[in-house]
């Protein structure tokens, strides 16, 4: 019996349907270029301008920080609920700062041994009356009103007052006895 080969059938190529599978690794790949560059692009903006206004609350609210005799001079007290600093002046006055850097808005820690506020986010820094000793932040630090009534410190969180420096004229002094 003689046997005969059959012969193997062609590869025959068939047209590609659709995208190859190079092609769509290209525009993958530029599409994830693409969206790396505007993010990045994105940052690197939002860091070249100052935080824009508008976005704290308003609302009329008063903070009882405690009694007067509670802050010695020269000292920096910080609080939570109100998002700020009582600033006890070595003179005796009341200075309220804002615990957000003018600059992007991050919170800016006191650094009692080198007595200044330093942003962690970019390096601005304040001294303890929130003008500016180091940029970018290109104003001082935004203060709150403050009262004395009957010896106890209370501080006005819903009135936020921006300043390009500070001025004598924003310190509360306790009333003379």
């Amino acid at each position: 019996m003689k046997t005969t080969k059959t012969p193997k059938p062609k590869k025959t190529r068939e047209a590609p349907v659709g995208v190859s599978r190079r092609s769509f690794l290209n525009i993958l790949w530029a599409a994830l270029g693409l969206a790396a560059l505007a993010e990045f692009l994105w940052l690197a903006f939002s860091f070249l301008w100052p935080a824009k206004p508008g976005g704290e609350s308003q609302a009329h609210t008063v903070v009882p920080a405690g009694s007067l005799a509670s802050f010695a001079p020269g000292t920096v007290t910080a609080f939570q609920k109100g998002e700020f600093y009582l600033v006890r002046l070595d003179d005796g006055g009341l200075l309220a700062l804002s615990c957000k850097c003018t600059h992007l808005g991050c919170t800016v820690p006191w650094v009692e041994k080198e007595k200044k506020f330093l942003c962690p986010c970019h390096a601005s820094a304040f001294d303890i009356t929130g003008n500016v000793i180091n940029s970018p932040a290109a104003r001082a630090l935004d203060t709150f009103p403050v009262a004395i009534e009957n010896n106890i410190v209370k501080v006005e969180t819903g009135r936020r007052i921006k300043r390009s420096g500070f001025e004598p004229k924003q310190v509360v002094y306790p009333p003379k006895i």
